[in-house]
């Protein structure tokens, strides 16, 4: 019965997106703005649905319902329940409607508390966000149905894929999805205003808070996968560039340009064009990513579906969607009025160059990450992995650093060339020092990369703090301490990215209880190997201690096995300290009766992570800001009327 409800609340909201499409339609081919009254309740009534048939799903799982089919394949009675609830998303068709329900309930936020949009504006962004609904309904409803019966009912489920049993699973794809359903709404804007020809500060202010949010979540979703696969995979590594690690990255990448290029806009009138190319970029690379995961064209631990069917539906949506923004851009930006002009030297033409820079390393990722299966459909079988990446994207990234750097050094509107290198002289000083520090102690021992990875973190950490020099701080707006924290999260996560490439040291050894190994000033005892079970796994455990220079600390890597699919796994032991983290994984057992063992210790590998936070923490900092200032703006205006 909870099935038949699930998906009776699916086919219903499918139906309220087609309602709500066809009186936005009505609404503006008549010219009848006061539709958008019967608009949203319609809009709202969709979102309630989509969650009710998520969280029906979620029961079915949580109740381990095996007359489910998408229940028996990705659960067991068995296991904990963190990850009955979590794996309701852990599948193809899970994450699906956990997509729609999230889109469901953005387009209800937007209809019931936007109020800046004109009418028209309001219509037809609302009718482009049930645009998109209609093709992901359409997708579950007809290809992926999560409700779907299984026939016989087994008597047990096959089990949730055990590389996945982790509670990174509760974290990691929900706020990736938020993230993409995010992009969704700041497409379905700019969709709106380029119908409407209303691309003007007043739909960009509209527009920020969702680009804002979706990127702070995108950046909190790609620090906790990194995360979660350094320790899961046991490879020792935080980023593969595994094509969907990439399908992450993209996005965030034209996420970031499109929140600079948004925040010109709606503070200063310009990069209008701007906007609402890289609105329509920022969507795109999520389908990208979505056609990725959900095609069957890569195997990867990320990847979700195998069947060439759902791909090809997913390539027609990404091929409507994209390909009429596209072509609705090409109509309709001619009409849009040139916004406010800028120098040459001024802040608007450093953003300007982030932007490029930011799209040329989307480029190369984008092609990196395509070109081996354009060569596989020809039957060619090319690699492209982390040399690639390192060697084209890493000097481009650095450069997009520095001038990230130099941003919020430069005036608005017009600036002086001398004033602007007056204001460099303090971080050009710090990374002059740091050129001569890392000179001193690393020259000849570390690449070119990582030395000018850590010489050029130095100079933007001091450069990101130039917003607050001789400035008063308690007047500082909250958005420019989010501003200077996100960027000095950026100098963060490239000092870690530096450290960990530059001064990561590897063992790799066979080694019997009772033996001792000595690594980077470690000293690690090889005491047991001992046989442990958990709810739904039984391990081998290395049982060791690690000192180094004070008192010493247990570590317990694990080789588990998991009977529900079968699957062997490693699960990483880690020894945190402030500048580092020591890293064993325990291998198999030799003819001879030894243990392999891989130790790893990485100086400052945390940093990444830190830094990663800082930049979501600096983002959430600014969404409050903004929208604190706006909500007092019009506190203030009600005032002055009465």
């Amino acid at each position: 019965m909870i099935a038949e409800l699930g998906l009776a609340a699916l086919w219903l909201a499918a139906a309220m997106a087609f309602l709500q499409l066809g009186l936005v339609y009505f609404g503006l081919t008549t010219d009848k703005g006061e539709l958008l009254a019967t608009v949203r309740p319609v809009a709202v009534m969709q979102g309630i649905l989509t969650a009710l048939s998520f969280f029906l799903l979620v029961a079915l799982f949580l109740r381990s319902d095996m007359s489910v089919g998408l229940v028996a394949t990705n659960s067991h009675s068995a296991k904990p329940w963190l990850y009955k609830f979590a794996g309701t998303w852990g599948n193809h068709e899970g994450s699906m409607l956990l997509w729609v329900m999230v889109m469901g309930i953005a387009g209800a936020a937007v209809a019931l508390f936007e109020r800046a949009l004109r009418r028209d504006t309001h219509m037809a962004t609302l009718g482009a966000q049930a645009l998109i609904s209609l093709g992901f309904y359409a997708f579950l409803l007809f290809s992926s149905n999560p409700f779907a019966r299984a026939n016989p009912a087994p008597a047990d489920g096959q089990g949730l894929n055990p590389l996945l049993q982790d509670p990174g699973l509760a974290f990691h794809p929900p706020t990736l999805y938020l993230g993409y359903v995010g992009l969704s709404v700041a497409f379905s804007f700019a969709v709106g205003a380029l119908m409407t020809r209303n691309v003007d500060a007043t739909f960009a202010r509209a527009m920020r808070p969702w680009v804002l949010a979706a990127w702070i979540l995108l950046t909190l979703g790609i620090t906790a996968g990194s995360y979660w696969a350094y320790y899961e995979l046991g490879w020792g590594g935080w980023w593969f560039w595994d094509p969907v690690e990439n399908a992450s990255l993209m996005p965030w990448l034209a996420a970031t340009a499109l929140l600079h290029s948004v925040t010109v806009l709606a503070t200063r009138d310009a990069l209008r064009a701007w906007t609402i190319m890289l609105a329509v970029v920022a969507f795109s690379m999520s389908m990208v990513g979505t056609f990725l995961v959900r095609s069957g064209i890569l195997t990867s631990v990320h990847a979700f579906a195998v069947d060439p069917e759902r791909g090809t539906f997913i390539l027609g949506l990404l091929a409507l969607y994209i390909g009429g923004a596209l072509a609705l851009f090409g109509l309709r930006i001619g009409t849009v009025r040139e916004g406010a002009q800028f120098e040459l030297v001024s802040r608007e033409t450093m953003l300007v160059v982030n932007n490029l820079l930011l799209s040329v390393i989307l480029g190369l990722v984008l092609i990196g990450t395509l070109y081996p299966l354009m060569t596989e459909a020809f039957g060619h079988k090319v690699s492209v992995g982390p040399p690639y990446f390192d060697r084209i994207a890493g000097p481009v990234a650095l450069a997009l650093v520095i001038a990230m750097a130099a941003g919020p050094l430069t005036r608005w509107r017009k600036d002086q060339a001398r004033a602007v290198a007056q204001r460099l002289i303090v971080p050009a000083t710090v990374l002059l020092l740091a050129i001569s520090a890392v000179s001193v102690f690393a020259w000849g021992r570390i690449g070119i990369l990582p030395f000018l990875g850590l010489v050029i973190a130095a100079g933007v950490g001091v450069g990101s703090l130039a917003p607050l020099w001789k400035r008063n701080l308690r007047r500082t707006p909250l958005f420019t301490y989010g501003m200077v924290v996100a960027h000095l999260g950026c100098a963060v996560s490239l000092a870690g990215m530096a450290a960990d490439s530059a001064f990561t040291v590897e063992k790799l050894v066979a080694a019997r209880p009772g033996d001792v190994i000595e690594t980077a000033g470690w000293t690690l005892r090889f005491k047991a190997i001992s046989p442990i079970a958990g709810d739904n796994w039984t391990a081998l455990q290395g049982d060791l201690t690690a000192s180094r220079g004070g008192a010493a600390v247990e570590l317990h890597p694990q080789a588990r096995y998991f009977t529900t699919p079968p699957t062997n796994t490693t699960e990483a032991a880690l020894l945190t300290r402030w500048n580092g983290q020591l890293y064993v994984v325990l291998g198999q057992e030799t003819e001879d009766g030894r243990w392999q063992l891989r130790v790893w210790w990485k100086p400052f590998v945390t940093l990444i992570w830190l830094g990663g936070i800082m930049i979501a923490f600096g983002g959430a900092l600014s969404l409050v800001g903004r929208e604190r200032r706006g909500w007092l703006q019009k506190l203030r205006r009600r005032e002055a009327l009465i």
